[in-house]
């Protein structure tokens, strides 16, 4: 692994471990940074998916006492059975529709542009939540009605869009339909397990032979750079919503697309169709 190898997966695994939790796109992150340093093609398809194994392997063991909580107490327990049944038919909208469009959306959607303009849209949909009148009808995911479930995975349906996030469309989902914005935040957490496991399995499967032994030593560090820093990101996002709305994301995401759209129009970056 040379320098360059090791800075690109460096880069790339601190942008994942940011920017997964937090409602501004980590595939759109990834997408134009990974345009910008020239990393793409087979071996970047492969790269993404270790690196978001890491990422969610981070608010696994965030989570862990709740996660071991539910499994223990799923036999018996109805909190635990309600729970998990929520995550499970919030989880389902989009595993099908992914299923299904995941080749077109790779082959059309997964470009800087594109990327912008979800981010720009986003941001304004996000502004517009978080002003209007909130109903809390669940404080926490345990008060969640099966109904706001499959409410909040129909709404991460939109994340299949590249710069949309499917942070941002959980959480802003979850607000809309009456949950407070802790629990929308750790539902969201909660969706991406099975959602995020659900498509690296299926793309690992599908893209298996672009794993490469000689690729260890570049995955393995992308892992744990991703690792660490969602870890930092997850902890850090649920202190700063107990005083803040998701406002600030909502600028950043305004301000972050129409900045690429502009050196798009201007003809300061010659951005090229980057890979998923």
């Amino acid at each position: 692994m040379d320098l360059w190898t090791a800075f690109q997966a460096l880069l790339l695994g601190i942008v994942e471990g940011l920017t997964e939790f937090l409602p501004i796109s980590s595939t759109g992150h990834q997408i134009i940074v990974a345009d910008l340093i020239g990393f793409g093609g087979e071996r970047a398809r492969a790269f993404n998916i270790i690196i978001q194994l890491g990422a969610i392997l981070a608010v696994v063991w965030e989570y862990r006492r709740k996660i071991l909580d539910v499994v223990v107490g799923l036999p018996r327990q109805r909190s635990a059975q309600s729970f998990t049944f929520n995550l499970l038919l919030a989880f389902l909208p989009a595993a099908v529709i992914g299923v299904i469009f995941s080749d077109l959306i790779h082959e059309f959607l997964f470009n800087p542009i594109t990327v912008a303009a979800a981010l720009v849209v986003g941001g304004v949909v996000m502004l517009w939540a978080e002003r209007r009148p909130h109903a809390v009808q669940a404080e926490t995911v345990d008060d969640m009605r099966w109904s706001q479930a499959l409410k909040v995975g129909c709404a991460q349906c939109l994340a299949l869009i590249p710069g949309t996030s499917r942070s941002a469309s959980t959480i802003i989902g979850g607000l809309l339909f009456g949950l407070s914005r802790k629990a929308a935040t750790e539902f969201s957490f909660f969706l991406a397990m099975p959602t995020m496991v659900g498509a690296a399995v299926y793309s690992g499967y599908k893209y298996r032979d672009l794993f490469q032994p000689a690729d260890l030593p570049v995955f393995a560090l992308g892992f744990v750079v991703s690792f660490i820093f969602a870890m930092l990101a997850v902890r850090a996002l649920l202190r700063f919503i107990g005083n803040h709305s998701y406002a600030a994301f909502a600028w950043y995401r305004i301000a972050f697309g129409l900045l690429i759209l502009a050196t798009w129009q201007f003809g300061w970056i010659d951005w090229s169709t980057a890979q998923g």
